[in-house]
């Protein structure tokens, strides 16, 4: 992925809020998820639709959330990571609002956004976190549910493969970069 993802603040010397650490991470979650969507296309396979692939972004992104509060868990005391992911989770609700209005027209789409994050942070709940990164059944777990949304197409069949092994890690690692960045 040629993505350039810019973590280091201008002024280093200046400490930062979690509100503010957390509003660079939602811009940065938002610039990865797009970056694996169009890499999904590029790929070729195929989106049906303009909401098909909002919904693969918001799943990349419910993906990224949870990456957070796992990563943080090791830096944080509890309310302090509970103030960081809460911001997080806001400002990429707006993002998510925002860039579907602005395709798909006005409308809610903020709040199925934040009821699907709700869901799938029970279901990523189950699956263990290594030293490494997710594990591979999470992965599996985010590809099988990025196939699902991609439709039954002869040309999607192997999209979970293609997130499970490449782009999910991908993904992740240029998060977990970054998020260690913001916070240096």
């Amino acid at each position: 992925m040629a993505l350039r993802i810019k973590s280091h603040w201008q002024d280093e010397t200046r400490e930062r809020s979690l509100p503010e650490i957390a509003s660079a991470l939602a811009f940065i979650a938002w610039r990865l998820a797009l970056e694996q969507a169009i890499h999904l296309h590029c790929e070729r396979f195929i989106y049906a639709s303009d909401e098909q692939r909002l919904l693969v972004i918001q799943e990349y992104l419910i993906f990224l959330l949870q990456a957070a509060d796992r990563l943080t868990h090791k830096w944080l005391i509890d309310e302090e990571r509970r103030t960081l992911m809460l911001a997080f989770a806001k400002k990429v609700f707006a993002h998510v609002q925002d860039n579907s209005q602005d395709l798909l027209g006005a409308g809610d789409y903020g709040t199925p956004f934040i009821a699907r994050l709700n869901a799938r942070a029970e279901e990523y709940a189950a699956y263990q976190w290594t030293e490494e990164g997710p594990s591979y059944a999470l992965l599996r777990q985010l590809g099988f549910e990025i196939q699902t949304l991609m439709g039954d197409l002869p040309e999607n069949r192997w999209v979970i493969d293609q997130v499970m092994d490449r782009d999910g890690w991908e993904a992740y690692r240029h998060f977990q970069r970054a998020l260690q960045n913001l916070f240096e």
